[in-house]
């Protein structure tokens, strides 16, 4: 345990990186290849504790737990932001988000967005179909054709079927765990069957 707090609480700077901003330090990174890579290798080191639940290359390990691979850097960061400000509640991420420093999060974010997210075959060809129409009408317009969402939109395809199912609920309950005006608005026309059928498209969308 010792081990694995140091590796969580060690920080580690990028040289040549002026700004203060999580968005900023993220472009300027990203519009230098050199940079890139410093922050891609350190995020891979700073993934160790993360990968326990969301998997070393992004995949994650359990079915309530979300893919972080190929998600946008932008959202992955904004997401340490909620848990740290409690926008967001999870008894670990809460904890992690208040530990890290702003340069792993980064650091992480770009590691996380740079692996490829393994994809399912549907269970169901009919519950596929209906997910479809139900993704069509509700969630197309923010989360892209391809559910890839953009910059600090998540992206959905790919994602877990029982993780897409409990966050929306959540958000259909208003549950102060996610907080979203949008998606509480969203959600809150969803049935469950919809909410089933929407998770099961979404996690086979890259499998075609």
């Amino acid at each position: 345990m010792r081990v694995l707090t140091g590796l969580v609480l060690a920080s580690l700077a990028i040289p040549g990186l002026a700004s203060d901003s999580p968005l900023d330090r993220h472009n300027e990174i990203m519009s230098n290849e050199t940079l890139r890579q410093q922050a891609y290798n350190a995020g891979k080191e700073r993934i160790l504790f993360c990968g326990y639940c969301h998997g070393a290359d992004g995949n994650s390990k359990r079915d309530y737990i979300p893919n972080l691979a190929a998600q946008n850097p932008v959202y992955l960061f904004n997401a340490f932001r909620k848990f740290g400000t409690g926008e967001r509640s999870d008894y670990v991420m809460s904890s992690l988000a208040k530990i890290l420093s702003e340069e792993d999060k980064v650091n992480i974010a770009i590691y996380y967005s740079g692996q490829e997210v393994i994809s399912e075959p549907p269970d169901s060809p009919a519950l596929y179909s209906q997910g479809e129409t139900v993704y069509s009408n509700a969630c197309r317009q923010c989360h892209g054709k391809e559910g890839k969402g953009q910059a600090e939109l998540p992206r959905l395809a790919g994602q877990p079927t029982e993780y897409i199912r409990n966050t929306l609920r959540l958000f259909r309950d208003k549950d102060p765990a996610r907080q979203s005006e949008i998606m509480t608005a969203v959600a809150a026309n969803l049935s469950d069957d919809d909410i089933r059928a929407v998770a099961e498209y979404v996690r086979s969308m890259d499998s075609n």
